[in-house]
């Protein structure tokens, strides 16, 4: 990372894990935006006093890692592409410095209002257990026969506003690993806010519409599954994609 980044970064007031359970916002809308990481830099001047940074054991810059589930045939991706208003995603997500592992579902309505559901497990574990599957039936009231399908791993900062109930993730170098296959996004930054309903006088997305970057709807996960499953249909994301490789290619 640049060092600049890095000293921005660590120049921001810190909040604990404790503390960020007044913004937990498990029920939230989601605005996502991509940027090359040589624009990062210029985004958080301009936001760092608006914001307090997620602090674990002296980290700012967090590890993270996902094991993502679908059908046989990918009906979780299929319902993404196909526009679905009503659409599902369900991982196990492991939070590497603070050693915490969950098995999430999330969930999208037609009102573009994301809420997920979890439940603390120990470790990722290939086979879903009768206590998953219940859990998923209990949240979607639909049963599933669901095997791992795709992994990724990124880095992640974490800003939480001083003044509004708003967290802001930061996503970086970005990895996909479907068995011995392997898909690096370098150079690519991914940006979501989360808040409880679009407010467009949030400081970040303030700071990004001056700068001319428009939200970007996609997923991680279907990225990834671009990336790594060649036979998938994905015309609804080709000029997506072609926008993610244009910023990846510098």
């Amino acid at each position: 990372m640049n060092k600049n980044i890095s000293n921005i970064i660590d120049n921001i007031l810190p909040i604990s894990l404790k503390e960020m359970d007044d913004v937990s916002l498990m029920k939230r809308t989601d605005t996502k935006f991509i940027i090359p990481e040589n624009k990062l830099q210029s985004v958080l001047t301009i936001i760092k006093d608006q914001y307090k940074i997620l602090e674990i054991n002296k980290n700012r810059i967090m590890s993270y890692s996902s094991l993502y589930f679908d059908t046989n045939t990918k009906k979780f991706y299929q319902d993404h592409h196909n526009g679905k208003n009503n659409r599902i995603k369900v991982r196990m997500r492991k939070y590497l410095e603070s050693d915490i592992c969950f098995f999430e579902i999330k969930q999208k309505d037609g009102k573009g209002k994301t809420t997920k559901s979890r439940i603390k497990i120990n470790d990722f574990d290939s086979k879903l257990h009768d206590e998953y599957i219940d859990f998923i039936e209990t949240k979607t009231s639909q049963r599933f026969d669901l095997i791992p399908i795709i992994s990724n791993k990124f880095n992640r900062i974490t800003l939480v506003n001083n003044t509004e109930k708003e967290r802001l993730t930061i996503d970086l170098n970005l990895s996909f690993t479907k068995n011995e296959s392997i898909k690096e996004y370098n150079n690519l930054v991914i940006i979501e806010v989360k808040q409880e309903k679009f407010n467009r006088n949030s400081p970040v997305i303030k700071a990004l519409k001056d700068k001319g970057i428009n939200p970007f709807r996609i997923s991680k996960y279907c990225i990834g599954m671009i990336s790594l499953y060649k036979d998938l249909k994905y015309n609804r994301f080709k000029e997506k994609l072609i926008k993610i490789n244009k910023i990846t290619s510098y």
